[in-house]
């Protein structure tokens, strides 16, 4: 029987258990995906485990996607750009490190009928999920791509880091607005709101009533699948894009990393939005 396991710290609120045991039950699968709690210092023997036969591979999520990095025999480039594994394959003992957040929001951008491609984009946030969202969009033709962060450090790093991709400009507080406004996509990949202990969901990451004046916005957070920002932005007339659809193409991708076959994305995303009201 093909396992799959899940190393994260803790483990008990990710939904991907439910959406890969969904995606086996519509092909008919017979296999076991298990969310592994494993405290950092036990992570270089969780991933001894996935070695095992009987292991296609694994997702990990946090905190372990940098840690896990020097541990697996190989990481793909698109991995080492990013700096984070999120799917490992197990190849006959030989460990594999994948990251599919990158295509994942790609093609949820490409379903939401939104080409990246010449686009202006500003993109909130610098870390792990930032730097996954603008890698893809700069290999998919993202050619004015400027980022804001609280600690301008994180966004300038990530500048340097990509660029033989392309060029991300660092937004100071003072050119954020002008920015904003002239976008055609925004992207929140901060955690303001989040439904996350003793925080308040009810916050946007930008002042109340920035928003650009047309084309898409976006939030990868999908707890709650309707963020303050992408409610704001629906009421100004504005498209948007929630994080449900990165969160299942992510894992459709690591789905056919590990089985080499299309994986029923609709019965993974109606799991997902069960689960999530």
């Amino acid at each position: 029987m093909p396992q799959i396991y899940l190393l994260a710290h803790p483990a008990g609120h990710s939904l991907s258990p439910l959406m890969h045991r969904a995606a086996f039950a519509a092909l008919g699968i017979e296999g076991r995906y298990e969310a592994w709690d494993v405290p950092p210092a036990a992570l270089p023997e969780a991933v001894m485990r996935l070695r095992e036969p009987e292991v296609l591979g694994a997702n990990v999520t946090i905190p372990h996607k940098q840690a896990v990095m020097p541990l697996l025999d190989e990481v793909t480039d698109a991995a080492l750009a990013i700096g984070a594994v999120n799917t490992v394959i197990n190849d006959e003992g030989w460990l594999l490190g994948h990251n599919t957040d990158a295509p994942g929001f790609l093609q949820a951008l490409l379903e939401a009928g939104f080409d990246p491609l010449g686009r202006r984009v500003v993109l909130l946030g610098a870390g792990g999920s930032a730097r996954a969202v603008a890698y893809a969009l700069l290999t998919a033709g993202v050619t004015d791509l400027a980022v804001y962060n609280r600690s301008p450090d994180k966004a300038q790093a990530m500048a340097q880091d990509f660029r033989a991709l392309g060029v991300v400009n660092v937004l100071n507080p003072e050119g954020l607005e002008p920015a904003v406004r002239t976008a055609e996509l925004l992207i929140n990949t901060t955690s303001v709101g989040m439904v996350q202990g003793g925080v308040d969901p009810d916050l946007s990451p930008l002042p109340q009533g920035l928003l650009p004046h047309h084309g898409l916005v976006c939030d990868i957070i999908y707890r709650p699948v309707q963020t303050r920002l992408l409610r704001e932005a629906a009421a100004a007339g504005l498209r948007t894009l929630g994080g449900v659809a990165m969160l299942v193409y992510q894992g459709a991708a690591s789905f056919t990393a590990w089985f080499g076959a299309e994986a029923p994305v609709g019965a993974m995303r109606a799991a997902v939005e069960e689960a999530l009201g």
